[in-house]
């Protein structure tokens, strides 16, 4: 009872709100139909092409670019042949190493230029768009013909118009940004699954 005291209203209607807001930012989705098709295409196309999917992104976002990288290598619904995902954040040691010799905002981007091929694809996962260390993994990538997928929120930070593709989910509550970044991945990765069924 602590929460409706101090708020106003009971935890039961602040609740409902929470779920309210999420449904609408997912709903937002609709009018980006076309972008997330381009996407799927992307994506579809570079597995096909033999090339591999590297994701990146901080705290709530590093687990969305997680959580896209192990559905290709493992599955999402169905078996399938498996699919080479990366995720830039998986690697403690690299993290590390690279953060306290280069800096933190090389952390993505000293990897990209390790890994990183032609025709690869790098997907960005950002609330704000305006985290220090994706714009150095965006050029990065460019620099190597990389086709870069962002994955932003709010009025797309420094990032906004700065991919090959871009989707700016707006509102400003982070949560729910990735809530419809979760939709986003889920839907590329049926059409992956379609794909190479």
């Amino acid at each position: 009872m602590m929460l409706a005291k101090q708020t106003g209203t009971s935890g039961i209607e602040r609740i409902s709100a929470q779920i309210d807001s999420s449904v609408e930012t997912i709903k937002s989705l609709h009018g980006e139909l076309e972008n997330i098709e381009a996407i799927c295409r992307t994506v579809v196309e570079a597995l096909k092409a033999g090339k591999k999917i590297m994701t990146a992104g901080n705290g709530g976002s590093a687990a969305e670019a997680l959580h896209f990288a192990e559905e290709l290598s493992g599955r999402f619904r169905n078996d399938r042949v498996a699919l080479p995902g990366m995720a830039l954040p998986a690697d403690v040691t690299a993290i590390t190493c690279i953060g306290n010799d280069f800096g933190y905002e090389f952390i993505f981007s000293r990897q990209l230029e390790a890994f990183g091929q032609l025709g690869d694809v790098l997907i960005l996962f950002t609330t704000s768009g305006n985290s220090s260390n994706l714009p150095p993994a965006l050029e990065a990538a460019q620099l190597r013909d990389i086709k870069v997928i962002c994955l932003l929120g709010k009025d797309g930070g420094m990032l906004a118009g700065k991919g090959d593709h871009e989707i700016i989910v707006p509102g400003q509550a982070g949560e729910h940004i990735q809530e419809a970044h979760q939709v986003i991945l889920h839907i590329v990765l049926d059409a992956v699954e379609i794909a190479f069924a």
